[in-house]
């Protein structure tokens, strides 16, 4: 991509009300527009990287058996009275209309009744287990307050994935290879090392939940974390029992501001036979379906990032999520010419800063706003001597490379 072709800009400042350092530095970076509190469109930079941060999750979903699909954001009521949170008092955050019609509609918070009804044309017989299947979808939820940029929106990009077994033991067979994956998910991410498998309250399914929570200033939950055994628990089941069942010292354990990438749940029993989700087993007798339920936040991801991972020049993406790979900037007419050179048939991973009459000084800045992980400078000086500089944005250590190392790089 060239600069001069890119129609969005870089800007100085955002307006006051947003607070969120998070969309502050991708709104000025030219990742994503605010369209109103809690809701972001994503522009042409913001897109790549959402983009490639979805491509690793579908890698690993695909990987333990995940089956993508797109289900439908809008929502008859009918499924969710029959397991009771079509009510707004047991399930708080719905967007409901009227149609016209006649009628109401809400928009999906998340899918579990939808997609257990889907299954009960799909799954008959014990042949037909164990599946699992997962899409990304617009969610929508009425937060009261969306003050955190892109970690907590209205409308919000999910992975959710849904997995029916046979019995129980199927079923934590599948979830502990879940739990695996998340964490090849978040280490392809770039957060592995700061993300840990949390234990929180399982509500009405089961003992416990499991939540992935990366270490945040800016968090909203409160874990304590045994970095030596990789795991940590949630504040709200601090307890000396909890700590007993997981085998946990106190004194081992550190407190600190956590932000929610993902989270897992069994669901055991408790939609299937809401819904009617049963199969015939061996011996031919009816069973209900053992379910269970996993979430990853793609847009909420990518602000976590941009929390943790930017510094007072700007973004500093992990070279897998980054929009591109190389910010080009060539001084002077021969340094032009031979960025013009490099730059065919290269523009998937480079972004040319073309840009005429724009100091050298304001595209420096520019790379460093936008997080590109590589800035490459040609220049009479470098050209001189058949070289290019190299500086690492999240390093800024300087390399001469030959013209030749480079294009092999890019190769």
């Amino acid at each position: 991509m060239k600069r001069s072709k890119l129609f969005t800009k870089t800007l100085k400042t955002v307006a006051a009300d947003e607070t969120s350092r998070n969309a502050e530095l991708l709104i000025r970076a030219g990742y994503i527009y605010k369209e109103m509190a809690g809701a972001y469109a994503y522009l042409p930079l913001g897109m790549r990287t959402l983009e490639k941060i979805k491509q690793i999750i579908r890698e690993e979903m695909n990987a333990i058996g995940g089956q993508e699909l797109t289900m439908t954001a809008l929502q008859s009521k009918d499924e969710w009275e029959r397991s009771g949170r079509w009510d707004s008092e047991k399930l708080d955050v719905w967007f409901k209309t009227a149609l016209a019609a006649g009628g109401e509609v809400g928009l999906a918070p998340t899918h579990e009744e939808p997609i257990t009804k889907m299954m009960t044309a799909e799954i008959s017989s014990y042949k037909d287990l164990p599946v699992c299947v997962y899409q990304f979808q617009n969610k929508f939820r009425n937060e009261l307050r969306s003050k955190s940029g892109i970690m907590r929106t209205r409308e919000f990009v999910m992975k959710d994935l849904y997995s029916f077994c046979k019995d129980e033991a199927t079923h934590e067979e599948f979830y502990e290879k879940a739990a695996e994956s998340y964490h090849k998910v978040f280490d392809r991410l770039g957060i592995g090392n700061d993300t840990y498998r949390t234990f929180a309250s399982g509500g009405s399914f089961s003992k416990f939940s499991d939540e992935f929570q990366t270490i945040c200033d800016v968090g909203e939950d409160i874990a304590y974390l045994d970095r030596e055994k990789r795991i940590a628990v949630n504040e709200e089941v601090y307890d000396d029992e909890t700590l007993a069942d997981l085998g946990l010292k106190k004194e081992n354990l550190e407190k600190v501001k956590v932000a929610e990438v993902g989270n897992i749940f069994t669901l055991g029993l408790r939609y299937s036979e809401a819904l009617g989700l049963v199969y015939n087993d061996e011996d031919g007798e009816r069973k209900y379906v053992y379910m269970g339920s996993y979430g990853i936040g793609p847009s909420r991801v990518m602000g976590v990032i941009a929390e943790k991972l930017s510094d007072d020049k700007g973004l500093v993406w992990p070279e897998a999520i980054a929009p591109y790979k190389y910010y080009l900037v060539g001084i002077g007419e021969e340094g032009e010419k031979k960025c013009a050179e490099i730059y065919q048939d290269r523009e998937e991973v480079i972004l040319w800063d073309d840009r005429a009459g724009v100091r050298v000084g304001e595209k420096f800045a520019d790379a460093e706003l936008m997080g590109i992980p590589y800035r490459v400078v040609i220049s009479e000086k470098t050209l001189a001597n058949n070289q290019v500089e190299v500086t690492e944005r999240a390093t800024g250590e300087t390399k001469l490379l030959t013209s030749e190392e480079f294009i092999n790089k890019l190769s």
